[in-house]
């Protein structure tokens, strides 16, 4: 049967008409999700200037200005690759993440700094595989809750899973990184107790979990021990383990109501604050921008996080909505231990603050976990 243009039954739109596929997608880009995590950027770009504009650290704002170029490429690639068969290849994902932790930890090939063997070198570019391996996790999950019933899982279902993808968070706390593979635990525990439609199953694991809280105490480094201890009570050892603590404190109380300035943080210029730049960059920005301006910030992060739990609920797919609930869980759980770590509220754990902290490995990690999230969206409109 031939249609004819002047049946209007079945005549084309003409808001339609010569719409390329680039203009559908262009269309169906989620553009609050862009221009949230730009903005994010184009703060962590002004507080990384501050921290580091002297002539001593200066190359890692232009650094920072380089990785944030590919990782923007890395958020439109994933974009476009369909979800679904990033989901399809899950499983070889993480068995490549576990090959990477293997590969640096157990055959000693991997960069060492602070006692820890966490990085790869590629020539004059390194990363960490742990990174990858919290979006390989994700994906996985994404897999298990697509291809299961997930109002039949029993615990018995529920422990054999959950302890295949605690392979690499055992094998990220040899490294030994506790602030990765604490991250690790909470981004499945939240996919978990959110996806699941029994929560007894998630119930009885926790309670296992923390029934070996005193073995973990016991396996964990002297450093790692004095961390905790410093949390605490950071004045009983103020001028070692409880220094960054202290410090951090100390800044973000000077701030104040409405902060001290840009660049006139006294903190971060004269370098009380350690590791300002990486662990601690929220001390800085609430130095220099007072209450106010860590308000906006972590308001900011807050519609972030409702944005993508709004994703997850009109995703098409349950392991689109897993995807989005697990990058939801991995940005929420990275932001409160950062800032709870700055305050005094948690130790000392080496946590980075998303697009906001210093560094390639976290910031790629990100990138591409919100363009997952920017698939999922796109793949809503049947794209």
């Amino acid at each position: 049967m031939r249609f004819s243009g002047r049946n209007p039954g079945f005549e084309i739109p003409r808001s339609q008409v010569g719409v390329t596929r680039w203009q559908r997608f262009r269309a169906t880009v989620d553009v609050p999700l862009v221009l949230t995590v730009a903005t994010i950027c184009a703060i962590g770009l002004l507080n990384l200037y501050s921290a580091t504009h002297d002539t001593r650290h200066a190359n890692k704002f232009d650094t920072q200005v380089q990785w944030m170029v590919i990782g923007a490429l890395l958020f439109v690639i994933a974009t476009v690759v369909d979800y679904r068969t990033l989901v399809r290849l899950a499983w070889w994902g993480l068995i490549g993440a576990i090959a990477l932790l293997v590969f640096v930890r157990l055959l000693g090939a991997g960069a060492h700094a602070k006692g820890s063997a966490r990085w790869m070198n590629f020539g004059t570019f390194g990363g960490q595989p742990s990174e990858l391996a919290k979006l390989a996790v994700i994906l996985v999950l994404a897999r298990l809750f697509h291809d299961a019933d997930v109002h039949r899982f029993r615990w018995q279902d529920v422990t054999v899973r959950v302890v295949v993808v605690l392979v690499p968070v055992l094998l990220i706390a040899a490294q030994p990184d506790l602030g990765t593979s604490i991250l690790l635990v909470l981004i499945i525990m939240s996919i978990g107790f959110l996806c699941m439609a029994n929560l007894w199953p998630m119930l009885y694991v926790s309670l296992a979990g923390l029934a070996l809280v005193p073995l973990v105490w016991e396996t964990m480094h002297w450093y790692q021990k004095q961390r905790v201890l410093a949390f605490l009570d950071p004045s009983a050892d103020p001028t070692k383990s409880g220094w960054h603590t202290r410090q951090s404190i100390f800044a973000v109380g000077s701030g104040k109501v409405s902060g001290k300035g840009f660049m006139h943080g006294t903190q971060n210029q004269f370098d009380f604050l350690p590791e300002h730049w990486t662990d601690f960059p929220f001390s800085v920005w609430a130095e220099e921008w007072g209450f106010l301006g860590a308000f906006v910030l972590i308001a900011i992060f807050g519609f972030l996080l409702v944005w993508i739990l709004n994703v997850a609920m009109s995703a098409r797919d349950r392991a689109g909505a897993v995807i989005c609930i697990g990058v939801g869980a991995m940005t929420f759980w990275h932001v409160l231990v950062n800032v709870a770590m700055v305050l005094g509220m948690a130790p000392v754990v080496g946590v980075t603050l998303p697009f906001i902290s210093y560094g390639g490995s976290s910031l790629m990690t990100f990138f591409v976990a919100m363009g997952l999230v920017a698939s999922v969206s796109l793949r809503k409109h049947g794209y």
